[in-house]
């Protein structure tokens, strides 16, 4: 079954470096930190992947609804 998980993805500068932050409202728990936007979207892959398989183990339900028939997705074009 697929699932829609929304990042929020922040980038921060700190000490003159620069990184990326994810959370999802739609995943509890969900936390990635990267040095670029697909570092950050691979590791939140990989945390969401973990999290929903511990919920499903804890609680034999899932956490996320279905993929609603409208949603929205930052495609980022390099021009």
């Amino acid at each position: 079954m697929k699932t829609l998980i929304r990042l929020k993805i922040e980038k921060f500068i700190e000490n003159k470096e620069e990184y990326f932050v994810a959370t999802s409202d739609d995943l509890e728990g969900l936390v990635a930190e990267g040095k670029t936007i697909e570092e950050v979207i691979k590791i939140a892959q990989d945390v969401a992947k973990i999290l929903l398989e511990l919920e499903q183990e804890t609680t034999n339900k899932n956490i996320i609804k279905d993929i609603p028939p409208v949603f929205e997705y930052p495609l980022f074009m390099e021009v």
